[in-house]
């Protein structure tokens, strides 16, 4: 029976049975694989690191997606940057403020093949009359587009391929000059324990560029190798420091269907372990 044995890291992997292949194919940008496993359901794999699978991809989205959309608590446009999966979407239209939301994905065929092959991701978020797709460059977009957003959501890749450029200084200062007052922009950073540079060089980067910036994090099984740090960075200080109290009756005015997020978990996610503080110099 067949195995993959994902080649994020020198001298460490995780490895899956792969107990059927639904797809495999070089797209113009990079190799896309989606196969079953018993544990982890469909899986998609993009250049040999795994991306996400059907069983933990509520966490990870849910966290992206809740944190800084309740942290806001007006939310009217977003951008959502990569996250041709779908699953992004999905979470982002559970908001009822929502007007607009547009995701910018460079690779056509992750999202036709998403939709195909991974269609609990996304559950029909593609179709939402309020969405716009825009096939293209992220970076570029935001160099070019005149339109401001409450909410940026960079869901890239790792800081390789594609999705290097998405965790440069000149990308942030892009994703600043796009944001309305008080908006916020969250990123994500890889697992801090195994990627410490992708995060510290984050935090170098936000505090070049915004006026207020922290780190939250999330368990996600499949990111194997302990916790999974995201950036959220505003000019704004009001939205890091929303207090529980206001999380909850932000909750409750508009409830949103979760299996992780909750705003107690929205509060302690922005607590992190001394190494990482120290990490991030923070402390």
């Amino acid at each position: 029976m067949a195995e993959f044995i994902e080649t994020l890291y020198d001298g460490y992997s995780q490895g899956f049975r792969v107990d059927k292949v639904y797809f495999e194919r070089r797209t113009d940008h990079q190799h896309l694989l989606i196969f079953y496993n018993a544990h982890f359901g469909r899986v998609m794999v993009l250049d040999g690191v795994v991306q996400t699978t059907e069983r933990d991809e509520f966490v990870y989205h849910e966290m992206l997606t809740h944190v800084p959309l309740f942290a806001h608590g007006g939310v009217g446009r977003v951008l959502i940057i990569g996250g041709g999966d779908g699953a992004m979407l999905r979470e982002v239209l559970k908001h009822g403020t929502v007007e607009s939301v547009t995701q910018v994905e460079i690779d056509r065929t992750v999202i036709e093949t998403s939709r195909q092959h991974l269609p609990e991701h996304s559950r029909g978020a593609f179709d939402d009359p309020r969405v716009r797709i825009v096939v293209g460059d992220g970076a570029q977009f935001l160099s070019e587009t005149d339109e401001r957003f409450d909410v940026i959501i960079s869901d890239s890749t790792d800081p390789i391929g594609p999705g290097e450029v998405l965790f440069s200084r000149e990308f942030y200062q892009r994703c600043r000059d796009r944001l309305s007052i008080g908006g916020i922009l969250v990123t994500q950073n890889g697992v801090v324990f195994l990627q410490p540079d992708e995060a510290r060089d984050t935090a170098r980067r936000f505090r070049q560029v915004f006026g207020h910036w922290a780190f939250f994090s999330a368990a996600v099984p499949t990111y194997a190798g302990g916790i999974m740090l995201f950036g959220f960075a505003s000019d704004s200080p009001e939205p890091h420091e929303v207090s529980v109290e206001t999380l909850r009756a932000r909750f409750a005015k508009q409830p949103v269907a979760t299996r992780y997020y909750t705003p107690e978990i929205h509060r302690a996610s922005f607590v992190l372990p001394r190494f990482v503080e120290e990490l991030l110099g923070i402390r």
